[in-house]
């Protein structure tokens, strides 16, 4: 009776759970400051409960016969799992169940930190290569570089021997102030290097890129809506202000999504008090919206939003909001269309089910959500836009009346039903690009390539550049970087194609460019020299100079 016990009070959680405040995938966290929330509560009739009982049965009477009567051993908790699955695929492609594993990997980027070592690495040929340490972190402190190798942990070794990533991480990681020691092949060092790490609480940054992309235009890249997003945006928007921006390009491009509180806390630094920033509602979760309280730190000045077909969730309450209220301009492509919130539902194993319990709304009442359900292949959905021509034409998107908006402010019109549709449309270039160029990025080439260049090359290169601002002025690509460049993909059993070889040309030598500068001058650089192969940030500067 003990397991049926156990098995009842997991099936009955979500019952119990109701009032809690919506989300976006993830536990809520509350933002620096927290924009109001105005719940408007409505009485909704629960289910009859002889109903539920009879069903639950079942379910427990399924249950106990297989772990009873069947001719094998069964693992209970695989088919205990296996039925939870079984029935969150029934609803929507976003109610989904975590192991416990799964839960904890997937908290460390939206709570904002982990506990481990403190590097950015890649594996090249089996090796860990240390791409940059985190600036105040563990390993820096103890006079890890970018370039060094890891080739043993705590006496193990994990160069050479193909151990997967995941089983790497493992070793490195632990709880704070436990220490590893770490061997390490230093370029210019022929000994075995020795350092003794004492792990530490490590921040995930959300904010990529903040710098002034021309006078008087800021530009912010956030890659997801975490716990520290707000913070850091604020800094970077106040570093950018005293700089001298007065416009803003915020960058949501890839950005699949986080926190609802993040992205509330994002849309109230432009809105004006009591503006609504979204509201949520569904079959059993009252209607709740958030409102921003006037405080925000950019309410006036020219704001650019960039979205693509990966922008979701979260990105889409930011972009959604602006638009609806005519207080930014939005450019790019049609996003994703994830608006389901999700309630995640923790089980005592640490597992736990995200529910989706209700629908996101714009301000004027656009439903985020773009049709899901067996009669919709969702998963291929962007593939599906590509084969029908609107990624690259705009006149190939088309909306019925019943999906029509008007923004609340200059009355123009924007639609539903799915994402949010851009002011600006910027067509995806297709022709950019070709085969060669795809196995070349499949292997990782133009990665390896910048890191062997930059491991041979760092002194040189600070000596030579005194800042990035000099290297991203003067240096050039040359034959030399080629040369290594080919090398590479001709090691990685790339077919090797003159024409389309010299057709991306310019694009490998920017992105070469752009990995070289992040290995010597950090992750900022790298979007600082890249920009110019982003079509849509090019068709942004040009909207912010020109007024078109």
């Amino acid at each position: 009776m003990k397991k049926k016990n156990i098995l009842l009070a997991a099936l009955v959680m979500p019952m119990m759970l109701m009032a809690q405040p919506g989300r976006v995938g993830q536990p809520q966290m509350q933002p620096q400051r927290q924009p109001q929330m105005q719940p408007q509560m409505q009485m909704q009739r629960q289910p009859q409960a002889s109903t539920i009982d009879e069903e639950l049965q079942k379910l427990l009477v399924a249950q106990s016969a297989i772990s009873a009567l069947y001719v094998e051993e069964v693992d209970e908790k695989k088919i205990v799992e296996q039925a939870i699955i079984g029935m969150l695929e029934e609803l929507d492609p976003h109610s989904t169940y975590l192991t416990p594993e799964e839960n904890d990997k997937s908290n460390e980027t939206l709570m904002g930190s982990f506990e481990g070592i403190g590097v950015q690495f890649n594996m090249v040929e089996d090796t860990l290569f240390i791409v940059q340490p985190i600036p105040d972190g563990p390993s820096e402190k103890m006079g890890i570089l970018a370039g060094d190798r890891i080739v043993t942990v705590n006496d193990t070794a994990i160069a050479g021997v193909k151990m997967s990533q995941e089983a790497i991480m493992k070793r490195l990681r632990g709880p704070k102030g436990t220490k590893v020691n770490l061997g390490i092949n230093r370029r210019g060092v022929d000994e075995l290097l020795h350092f003794t790490i004492v792990r530490d609480k490590i921040p995930v940054n959300t904010v990529d890129a903040a710098y002034m992309i021309r006078p008087g235009i800021g530009y912010i890249k956030v890659s997801s809506f975490g716990a520290t997003t707000v913070q850091e945006f604020e800094e970077k928007l106040s570093e950018l202000r005293s700089k001298g921006a007065t416009s803003l390009i915020l960058d949501l491009q890839g950005n699949g999504g986080g926190l609802l509180m993040a992205a509330v806390g994002i849309a109230n630094e432009f809105l004006g008090r009591d503006q609504m920033v979204v509201y949520t509602e569904g079959r059993r979760s009252p209607k709740s919206g958030y409102v921003a309280d006037g405080r925000g730190r950019f309410r006036d000045g020219k704001l650019v939003v960039l979205i693509d077909e990966y922008s979701a969730s979260a990105s889409e309450i930011v972009s959604g909001a602006v638009q609806d209220w005519d207080r930014a301009t939005i450019v790019g492509r049609r996003s994703f269309g994830k608006g389901l919130v999700q309630r995640p539902i923790e089980f005592h194993d640490g597992s736990l089910i995200r529910l989706t319990v209700a629908k996101y709304y714009t301000p004027v009442g656009r439903c985020i959500q773009k049709p899901y359900g067996k009669d919709v292949d969702y998963g291929e959905d962007i593939l599906e836009r590509l084969h029908h021509g609107e990624l690259t034409n705009r006149d190939s998107i088309h909306f019925p009346d019943s999906l029509k908006y008007s923004t609340m402010v200059k009355h123009r019109t924007v639609y539903g039903g799915g994402g949010i549709m851009p002011d600006i449309f910027v067509p995806l270039d297709t022709t950019r690009t070709n085969q060669y160029y795809r196995n070349v990025t499949a292997k990782n080439v133009t990665l390896n390539t910048a890191m062997q260049y930059a491991e041979r090359n760092r002194r040189t290169l600070q000596r030579r550049y005194k800042t990035f601002e000099d290297y991203n002025r003067e240096f050039q690509v040359g034959p030399d970087v080629l040369k290594i460049f080919l090398d590479k993909a001709k090691d990685a059993k790339v077919e090797y194609n003159e024409e389309q070889y010299q057709h991306c040309l310019p694009i490998f030598k920017t992105q070469l460019k752009a990995s070289i500068a992040r290995l010597i001058w950090g992750m900022n650089t790298y979007y600082q020299v890249i920009q110019e192969l982003d079509e849509t940030i090019v068709r942004a500067v040009q909207y912010m100079e020109t007024g078109q």
